[in-house]
């Protein structure tokens, strides 16, 4: 059962698609779970297109019951390096606009 709140708290729930894209589990995989009680869930749509929203924390749980720790480890890693080198690229493009503006500046200074 879902602690007091926890449905509310930001970052605590996930899509099925969501879900695929971090931990690269199938709908089939989270609907198992649902008809198997591990997993509580809620139904949505946007746009007329229906998903699954689950709790991160049960989801988590029941693919390293289902799957394994070192799968599930493996996988938040993957998605954690796959954050921090979109971030280093947002970075080093801000960092090369940054110092063009530079040499423009002290171009027009020394002019």
């Amino acid at each position: 059962m879902a602690a007091y709140g926890e449905w509310n708290r930001k970052g605590a729930t996930l899509s099925d698609v969501t879900a695929k894209a971090e931990y690269g589990v199938s709908r089939d995989f989270i609907v198992k779970g649902i008809q198997t009680g591990t997993l509580e869930y809620h139904e949505g749509s946007i746009w007329g297109n229906p998903y699954l929203r689950v709790l991160r924390s049960q989801l988590e749980q029941y693919i390293a019951e289902e799957l394994g720790e070192d799968y599930l480890r493996r996988v938040k890693n993957q998605t954690e390096l796959r954050r921090v080198k979109k971030e280093i690229a947002e970075i080093k493009k801000k960092l090369a606009g940054l110092q063009e503006r530079q040499k423009e500046l002290e171009t027009s200074l020394g002019t």
